[in-house]
Parts: structure tokens; C-alpha cells; sequence
């Protein structure tokens, strides 16, 4: 996979500072990865990159929403995601990402691509369990909903099986209480 040009910085050139990179992340930014489980994208990412005399630190922060389809219900709707993630870049003698936080890169890299670092903090944000707003709060009107409601247990149901019991079983719960 060949890497997308605006995700790539190059560091060599820049002071020893702090430098601030703002993205723009959409969908054909996931049409790229190939990941198709968001309707639509709209994130900012916030990139600090500090230069030091040895080492580079990034800090990306994120903020927006995806746009993807309840869990319950399967209507579309946008999630908010908000997240943050520091990445210290060493530099060594071989390429090395075994790390989570830390990146060695060999010496004389001259730059750094940031952008599966953008889609992995992204993909990470939203919730396994994705759940419209509307049914937290009961004001989502769908025909899904209506008939989970339709199709879920009553309380009647589970007092009618505790009478079904076999009344020796009675008996015996008698004998756990007269302790």
C-alpha cells in the first residue's frame, strides 16, 4: 500500500521545536484502508510534532464524528469521537513498531508517515456497541424497534415458569431458609 502523500513529514528540515500539522479526515481517507464501516467522516486531527536533538514526540488529538448504522436498529446515524494518542519516534538501527507509544526508525530516515497512526486512533474511538441516541432516550421512531419491543419477554412470562416448578421443589427451598 503505497502511502498518501499530505500524511507524510518531513522532519529533517525543521527547527528543533514544536510543529503543528492540522488534517482533514473524510471519507476517502477509509476508502483508501479500504474500510467501509462508516457512512460518512467527518474528524479534525491535531498534530504536535516536537523535535528534539534525538528523539521526535507526536501528539495527535481527534475530534468529530463518524457516521455509521445502530447496532439495534440499523439506521445511520453520527457517532462523536473524541481521542488522543502520544508517539515517541527513537531512531536505531532497524525499523521497530513492536511498541504501542514508542516507533525506532533506522538512522537517516529523513520522514515519518502518520497516516495509519490517524486511521487506527480513529477506527479505535468509536464504541464496540454502537447505539442510535434516539433509543437511550426513546425518541427514535423505527419499525425495528417497535417490533423488538413486540418480540422481547414479559415479566408475566417469567412469573408463569416459576409456577410451572415442581412443588417438591418447594419443599426443598424450605429447608434452605430454616437455618
Amino acid at each position: 500500500m503505497k502511502p498518501l502523500k499530505e500524511f507524510t513529514i518531513p522532519f529533517v528540515g525543521l527547527k528543533i521545536a514544536k510543529h503543528h500539522f492540522d488534517y482533514k479526515i473524510e471519507k476517502a481517507f477509509f476508502e483508501y484502508f479500504e474500510y467501509e464501516e462508516f457512512n460518512d467522516v467527518n474528524v479534525d486531527v491535531d498534530l504536535i510534532l516536537e523535535k528534539k536533538s534525538t528523539l521526535l514526540e507526536l501528539n495527535f488529538k481527534i475530534s468529530g464524528f463518524v457516521n455509521v448504522n445502530c447496532d439495534l436498529t440499523n439506521e445511520p446515524y453520527n457517532q462523536p469521537i473524541k481521542n488522543e494518542f502520544d508517539l515517541v519516534v527513537k531512531f536505531g538501527d532497524e525499523y521497530n513498531d513492536e511498541y504501542e507509544d514508542i516507533l525506532i526508525v533506522p538512522h537517516g530516515t529523513y520522514e515519518i508517515n502518520v497516516q495509519q497512526y490517524i486511521y487506527e486512533l480513529i477506527v479505535l474511538s468509536v464504541p464496540i456497541k454502537r447505539v442510535h441516541p434516539g433509543v437511550k432516550d426513546g425518541t427514535l421512531d423505527s419499525e425495528i424497534l417497535k417490533k423488538l419491543e413486540e418480540l422481547s419477554p414479559k415479566g408475566e412470562k417469567e412469573n408463569k415458569i416459576e409456577e410451572d416448578i415442581d412443588p417438591r421443589w418447594n419443599t426443598l427451598k424450605k429447608l434452605l431458609t430454616d437455618k
